[in-house]
C-alpha cells in the first residue's frame, strides 16, 4: 500500500503489481510513490483553495496566471455538471458558502439582503461555459465573465477535487498496466480485486451528526464485484452547526442561497469514476430524497445508497437494484 498526505487528509493507494499478463509493472513502490505525490502536488498547486499560492486561489483574487491543463479541464467538466444540474452544482458559488461560515471564511446568520446580494453577483450563470487563451496567455477573472461589469469570479471545486483526483491516480496506474486498484484521496475509485483475490469492500457510515471517525459506525458495506468505477458518499453529519436549535448543514443549495432543509442524510453515489460519483452525491444531497431516486433511476451508469429519515424520525435506507451491498 502506499500512503501519504493531501487535501487536508490521508490518501491511500492498494494495488497488484502484477499485470494482466502475468509480468510485474516497470516501477516500484518507492517510484510509484514519488510519481503519485508528484500528481498530487500538481494539482494542490493548481486547484487547491486551501493552499494560498495555487493557481487557484491566485485567479480568485483577481491576479493574472497560465492556466494549466488541469485548470481548463476541471472549469470544463462543472460548467457542464452546473448545466446538467439546473445550477443545483455550482462551483462559483463560494462566496454564499463564506456567508454561511462553511468555506474559507467565518461566517454568521446571514440577513436575507446579503443572500439576494451574492445570488445576484456570484455564480456560474454569469460565467462563460470554457476557458479559452492562447497557450502561455495570460488570464483572469475578468476574461472569464460574461459581463464586464460583473463581480470577479470565486470558484472553487471542492465538489469534485477529490474525485477528480482519484481519477487522475487511477489512469496513472492503468497507463502502467494496472489491473487491480483501490485508489482512496477521501473519495474512492477501484478496479479488479483486492489481495485477497475478492473483490473490494468499502463501508458507508452511518450518517450520525458528530459521526467524524469513518469506518467507526459502518451502516452497511458495498461491494465491488471487480467493477472499475468511483464510488462516494456524501452527508450533513460532520460539517454543520446548531444556532437556536436549528441544524444547518454544510450543504447549501445554490439556487437559494440556503442550507438544505430536507430528511436525506448521506447518499452513497457508484459511477464510471470518482468525478461522476463526487459530483452526483453532491447533487443529491443538494435535491433531497424523492428527487434523488428520480434521477438514480434515469441514469442506467448510476448505482446509489441513500440513507434517510422516516416521518417519525427511523433510519431507512433505498437503494437502486444494481446497488451490491450488505448490510451491518
Amino acid at each position: 500500500m502506499i500512503s501519504g498526505y493531501t487535501q487536508g487528509g490521508i490518501f491511500s493507494v492498494k494495488l497488484n503489481l502484477y499485470k494482466a499478463d502475468g509480468h510485474k509493472i516497470n516501477k516500484s513502490t518507492f517510484q510509484l510513490k514519488k510519481d503519485i505525490d508528484s500528481i498530487l502536488s500538481l494539482i494542490d498547486t493548481s486547484l487547491s483553495t486551501y493552499n494560498p499560492n495555487s493557481m487557484i486561489s491566485r485567479f480568485n483574487r483577481g491576479e493574472n496566471i497560465v492556466p494549466n491543463r488541469l485548470f481548463i479541464d476541471i472549469y470544463k467538466i462543472s460548467y457542464d455538471y452546473w448545466k446538467e444540474s439546473k445550477g443545483a452544482l455550482d462551483v462559483a458559488s463560494g462566496p454564499i458558502y463564506n456567508i454561511w461560515g462553511f468555506g474559507h471564511k467565518k461566517g454568521k446568520l446571514p440577513q436575507e439582503s446579503e443572500i439576494q446580494h451574492l445570488l445576484q453577483n456570484y455564480g456560474m450563470q454569469y460565467l462563460k461555459d470554457e476557458i479559452t487563451c492562447d497557450a502561455n496567455a495570460l488570464f483572469n477573472g475578468k476574461d472569464l465573465l460574461k459581463n464586464s461589469k460583473d463581480s470577479l469570479p470565486e470558484l472553487n471545486y471542492n465538489a469534485i477535487a477529490q474525485g477528480y483526483s482519484s481519477d487522475m491516480i487511477a489512469n496513472y496506474l492503468y497507463s502502467l498496466g494496472v489491473k487491480d486498484m483501490l485508489v482512496d484521496i477521501g473519495e474512492s475509485y477501484c478496479a479488479g480485486l483486492n489481495p485477497n483475490g475478492k473483490p473490494w469492500a468499502i463501508g458507508i457510515d452511518s450518517p450520525i451528526d458528530g459521526n467524524n471517525n469513518p469506518g467507526a459506525d459502518i451502516k452497511a458495506i458495498w461491494h465491488s464485484e471487480g467493477k472499475s468505477c468511483g464510488i462516494v458518499t456524501s452527508g450533513n453529519y460532520r460539517k454543520y452547526y446548531i444556532f437556536n436549535g436549528v441544524k444547518y448543514a454544510h450543504t447549501i443549495d445554490p439556487r437559494t442561497g440556503y442550507p438544505v432543509q430536507h430528511n436525506l442524510l448521506s447518499a452513497t453515489i457508484v459511477a464510471p469514476s470518482a468525478c461522476a460519483a463526487d459530483a452526483y452525491a453532491t447533487y443529491c444531497m443538494v435535491i433531497g430524497l424523492e428527487e434523488s431516486i428520480k434521477f438514480i433511476n434515469s441514469k442506467k451508469e448510476l448505482e446509489a445508497y441513500l440513507i434517510y429519515k422516516d416521518i417519525d424520525g427511523n433510519m431507512k435506507s433505498w437503494k437502486s437494484e444494481g446497488f451490491t451491498s450488505s448490510q451491518e
